[in-house]
């Protein structure tokens, strides 16, 4: 694997999307080994989750390295049988092309091998933000989008949204009447 020189990683997700897309309706054995792969990978990732970073890099060393290695080279193998033009073919194309992100969870416990939970929990965000479109005026807009920001954040760490802004304005609340009590 080489140096990490570009932090980006990509979705296994996205290269599981693509095989699948190009999957015909009468299936296919290059679609059905490569999803099967996938899936191993990712039941890896199952029974890791939660656990601490470090944890999770040395079991993905272990088990899912020699895994992606074997993929890699089942890819580049298929990808050089296929036409380029086919729909498999891009889709394994596609796959080469990010293969070095695709692998970057594994030099990394702290990435995640996809971004769903990631699209999904600021899918809500973006529906929000095309209702709120025309926030009454430029001002508003922004407004909107740091509340929004604030509150997505706090769902992504296990807080609660209301209860963090209460005691965060009630603790400036005090701050400020504590200063002014001092001058």
């Amino acid at each position: 694997m080489k140096p990490c020189l570009n932090p980006l990683a990509y979705c296994w997700a996205h290269a599981r999307r693509e095989m699948s897309k190009a999957t015909p309706k009468a299936g296919s054995p290059i679609a059905s080994e490569a999803l099967a792969r996938i899936a191993t990978l990712y039941s890896i990732e199952m029974e890791l989750h939660g656990r601490p970073a470090d944890e999770r890099l040395a079991v993905r060393r272990e088990r899912s390295a020699p895994l992606v290695a074997a993929l890699g080279a089942w890819v580049r193998e298929q990808a050089a049988r296929l036409s380029r033009k086919s729909r498999m073919g891009k889709a394994l194309r596609y796959v080469l092309r990010h293969w070095d992100e695709l692998a970057r969870f594994l030099d990394e416990g702290r990435i995640e091998m996809g971004s769903n939970p990631v699209e999904n929990s600021i899918r809500s965000i973006a529906l929000q933000g095309k209702n709120n479109l025309f926030a009454g005026h430029d001002e508003g807009g922004r407004q909107w989008a740091r509340v929004a920001s604030v509150i997505a954040t706090c769902r992504l760490n296990d807080v609660e949204p209301f209860a963090w802004m209460k005691a965060t304005l009630e603790a400036i609340a005090k701050a400020t009447r504590s200063r002014a009590s001092t001058r």
